[in-house]
């Protein structure tokens, strides 16, 4: 039983695709809502038009009659999944695939074309995506494999710089081999990163000029964030329920910070940078900072100067890998109020502990004795 003219009608007209008939002069004669909402033209725009009107150019509606025109392929006065590209009413070149039939009378002869076209640029940048991927994942071996020459070589020039230099130099070229040896454990960091992001096909964005976006290698997506759960208080662990944001570009400083706090039972969270660190103090509440001193983008002195503004009651504590102040960022810091301070990482536990309790849980002050 064939369906009525009328269920074939409905069904062209309801279509999301972009489908448009044109006669023998290339006059538009029929425009469904899927070409109106995809293209941008009303139907008062389009129709009795010539359809260089959703083309870019001449040449590329005469490279579709072509095709229909050619005997090879689908076969004469028809193509199928032909790509061409359509002009939007906001003058953007649109992608599309289109199959389209030269339609005849009964007599033989041409008297117009039928045309179903589908956006492809959803397509377009999936197939860029998995290119994209399969070059990061190799990108990543590669460089993987160049960090890890430069990891070997900075251990044995650390330890030849401690069988050759003096006190004074050591503690000077021990600091500036340990910086060179954090940012190759950084890069590493990135590659692996981008080796994981582009297996899973999941990756977080960041605008870096003028709206544009680009790939966020520091964080984790959003939606893998699980809040802690605070636990009730204990007087067997005095840090108990402390919410601590960790900030360090150093990863594995921020992870052994994050094991030993939360050992103390400390709600932890970690962050690569100042800039980090204020998008986390812009979305949750934390008792205190504990920030490295010398980061990229923002380093200790400025993000301490930015909570004492935002938040002057939120205690910040600054660490440093020096055993002196460089650049004199914690004297600065002190003049201004600061009152955290612990030099030398790897942070001493008992140190760390003592210095989070002066700052967020004081000791009660005995009121004086009476005379």
């Amino acid at each position: 039983m064939a369906l009525p003219v009328q269920y074939f009608q409905k069904l062209v007209e309801s279509s999301p695709d972009i489908i448009i008939s044109v006669d023998k002069s290339g006059t538009i004669i029929y425009y469904n809502d899927g070409a109106r909402q995809n293209l941008g033209f009303s139907y008062d725009e389009v129709l009795g038009k010539n359809v260089l009107e959703i083309y870019p150019n001449l040449e590329e509606a005469r490279k579709v009659m072509k095709a229909m025109r050619a005997d090879e392929g689908e076969g004469k006065g028809r193509v199928r999944n032909f790509e061409t590209v359509f002009k939007t009413k906001r003058g953007e070149q649109m992608p599309v695939a289109i199959s389209a039939s030269i339609i005849y009378d009964d007599q033989g002869r041409e008297i117009g074309s039928i045309g179903f076209a589908k956006d492809i640029r959803e397509i377009r940048r999936r197939d860029r995506l998995v290119t994209l991927a399969e070059i990061a994942v190799g990108l990543s071996h590669e460089i993987n494999n160049c960090l890890e020459v430069l990891v070997n070589q900075t251990e044995l020039m650390k330890k030849y710089v401690e069988r050759v230099a003096s006190d004074e130099d050591y503690i000077v070229e021990s600091d500036r081999l340990e910086s060179v040896a954090s940012q190759v454990r950084k890069m590493q960091d990135i590659t692996t990163r981008m080796a994981k992001m582009a297996e899973e096909g999941e990756y977080g964005t960041t605008e870096y000029l003028d709206g544009k976006m680009m790939t966020d290698l520091h964080v984790e997506a959003a939606a893998s964030e699980k809040p802690c759960v605070r636990p009730a208080p204990d007087a067997r662990f005095p840090l108990s329920g402390l919410n601590v944001l960790v900030v360090d570009d150093d990863a594995s400083i921020c992870q052994s910070l994050k094991q030993l706090l939360e050992s103390e039972r400390c709600c932890i969270e970690t962050a690569a940078s100042g800039v980090y660190a204020m998008e986390w103090l812009g979305r949750r509440r934390f008792d205190v900072v504990l920030s490295d001193v010398v980061m990229p983008d923002m380093d200790g002195y400025e993000l301490y100067q930015t909570v004492k503004k935002n938040t002057p009651e939120l205690p910040v504590v600054l660490m440093t890998a020096f055993n002196y102040d460089k650049d004199h960022i914690i004297k600065r810091s002190c003049l201004e109020g600061l009152q955290g301070v612990i030099f030398k990482k790897p942070v001493n536990p008992t140190m760390l502990k003592k210095v989070l309790l002066q700052q967020c849980r004081p000791a009660p002050v005995p009121p004086p004795a009476a005379p």
